[in-house]
């Protein structure tokens, strides 16, 4: 509680103090009557209309607002018509009643304060009617101070003005929406954080910007191999590749007049901000768009081919259905966990978000199996695929975590209860105090993983990729180690485990919104984890990690096998044969 008092603002600090005065007094029985009392709680609705006009109007805020209107209203008589002398007697009931109102609105007001680090009032900047280069600035300034990871990524903030302003400044002189745009853009991708964006842009419902740039398809989207060599993952039907020859797996050679490796790799439009893991996947689907119209000549090697042929594929409006067949999205009303016994006697689960399900459900479920509820807890969902797995006997489980974007850390940390035979740390919430004037930890929230039943003591498998961020990395990085568990993958998990409870919000010029993570986690030794740092490492990294070659390649995007499964059974199965 006493460490909470830290996030609180001046305004909230002083309706608390003030309150808890007067629910104390009107609480206790009297018999003395101060005339100067009766004013203080119009002083409560002087000091909370003082922080709502300061923009404050937090969940916590409001609570104790709504505690001082309630202090004033059921004491407003007094203002008008002041009592003399010794209390009137008192009806014990009455007194009962009012002891039990005062003493439920300060248990409220600590449930409050209790909750303060992380519904702290951050404040929404609004420079939307600056030039670009001043906003700019100013945003540069917050980040400086704010930003979670300024120190981790080392990040040198006056080089990053020095660098941008004097674009911004072109932008301003020419009037330049398009530049200011893309710049902006390319100053929030450089920190290399999936929580920082501009949370309205909209790319696929009227960006004219990013239809301009990449609203043109040429029927394909590719990815590049451990060796450099760029391969097709798709190729739509009647598209311009189809017609052309290309077909699902052949190779890229030249794209552009650039040898295919190269226009990869100066690939920079992308849906989503930039990190080590999901680059690779991201540079193959935005190499092969362009702007509607555009011709482009390629030259490319069927898959067991020899002759290489050339084409001249020109882009087409495709509605970006190669970028939304290749984007990973959660399905609404899906279920958040999902499970199956495997042929090979091993269990399966598959874990879309850490995000409690609100919509309606599928009429066919698992939740129809074990419960009535329409609208289960994801983590009871877990539970009884664990219980069932149980029942079978399964050989090991496997946990698929791929393309896991996060959620709630609390899911996850109630999910690793069944996975964990002892208390252990899932990560403190550190954020920047405006009154400290630095990061600090909010000891307020309880991030500690608890075992709980049922639990699994098997074999696991983690199945994890680039795409698995935020909250998606939080079992794997707690996990990893322990003797039952490995973690498979092409690559390590995204690298942005950022808090995100009352973000960082700026309205820039044009009205676009950045946002940011507020807070970053700390391991046991208050070290940040999970976040890349300034050499582009961080996330949880695998225990067997699945090479993207020729072979691989082949069984995955033209065959369809689930390669990383296969390398997760094989993973396990070598593990229980060493126990043996």
């Amino acid at each position: 509680m006493m460490d909470s008092i830290k996030w609180l603002t001046v305004y909230d600090m002083m309706l608390c103090l003030l309150n808890l005065f007067l629910l104390i007094w009107y609480a206790w029985p009297v018999a003395k009557r101060c005339r100067w009392i009766d004013f203080m709680p119009s002083l409560g609705i002087v000091i909370a209309v003082a922080s709502i006009w300061s923009g404050d109007t937090t969940l916590l805020a409001i609570a104790i607002y709504s505690i001082t209107a309630v202090v004033f209203l059921c004491t407003l008589k007094r203002l008008f018509k002041p009592r003399s002398g010794a209390n009137e007697p008192r009806r014990i009931l009455f007194s009962v009643i009012r002891a039990v109102l005062c003493a439920s609105s300060i248990l409220i007001m600590g449930v409050a304060i209790q909750s303060a680090g992380e519904l702290r009032y951050n404040p929404v900047s609004d420079w939307s009617d600056l030039s670009y280069a001043e906003a700019f600035v100013r945003l540069n300034e917050r980040f400086a101070d704010e930003y979670p990871f300024g120190e981790w990524k080392k990040i040198d903030w006056g080089l990053m003005r020095s660098k941008y302003e004097p674009i911004f400044e072109q932008a301003d002189r020419e009037n330049d929406k398009v530049l200011y745009y893309k710049t902006l853009r390319d100053y929030l991708f450089s920190l290399r954080d999936g929580h920082v964006r501009i949370a309205n842009e909209k790319l696929y419902a009227g960006n004219p910007i990013f239809k301009e740039e990449v609203g043109g398809g040429f029927g394909l989207s590719t990815l590049q191999l451990d060796d450099g060599r760029v391969m097709v993952t798709l190729v739509l039907k009647d598209s311009s590749a189809e017609r052309s020859g290309i077909r699902l797996g052949a190779e890229i050679l030249k794209w552009d007049g650039m040898e295919a490796k190269n226009a990869y790799n100066s690939t920079v439009w992308t849906d989503s901000p930039p990190t080590n893991q999901n680059e690779n996947i991201n540079r193959g689907r935005f190499m092969v768009r362009a702007g509607v119209g555009r011709e482009v000549k390629v030259e490319f090697r069927n898959q067991g081919a020899e002759q290489i042929k050339k084409a001249t594929l020109q882009a087409y409006d495709d509605q970006f259905e190669t970028l939304k067949k290749t984007k990973v999205s959660i399905v609404k009303g899906a279920p958040p966990v999902e499970g199956k016994l495997l042929s090979n006697g091993y269990g399966y689960v598959r874990i879309t978000s850490f995000l409690a399900n609100t919509a309606e459900m599928p009429e066919v479920s698992l939740a129809s199996l074990f419960s009535s509820s329409s609208v289960p807890d994801p983590v009871d969902l877990l539970s009884d695929w664990l219980k069932l797995f149980e029942a079978k006997h399964v050989k090991g489980l496997v946990i698929d975590l791929r393309d896991n974007p996060g959620g709630e850390d609390g899911i996850a940390v109630r999910m690793a209860g069944h996975l964990v035979k002892e208390e252990k740390l899932y990560g403190y919430a550190s954020y920047y105090n405006r009154n400290l004037r630095r990061f600090a930890i909010n000891y307020g929230e309880d991030y500690t993983i608890k075992p709980s039943e049922p639990h699994y003591e098997g074999n696991i498998a983690l199945l994890i990729n680039g795409r698995t961020a935020s909250s998606g990395e939080g079992l794997p990085l707690v996990l990893k180690g322990q003797p039952n568990v490995t973690i498979v993958g092409f690559t390590g998990t995204n690298g942005s485990f950022g808090v995100k409870t009352s973000p960082i919000e700026v309205v820039m010029p044009e009205g676009y919104i950045v946002e940011s993570a507020d807070g970053r986690s700390l391991n046991e030794d208050h070290i940040i984890q999970g976040d890349g740092d300034y050499t582009g490492r961080g996330g949880a990294v695998p225990d067997v990690i699945v090479p993207l070659n020729e072979q691989t390649f082949k069984e995955k995007y033209v065959e369809g096998q689930d390669v990383e499964l296969r390398y997760a059974i094989d993973a396990m199965e070598r593990r229980a044969v060493e126990v043996r």
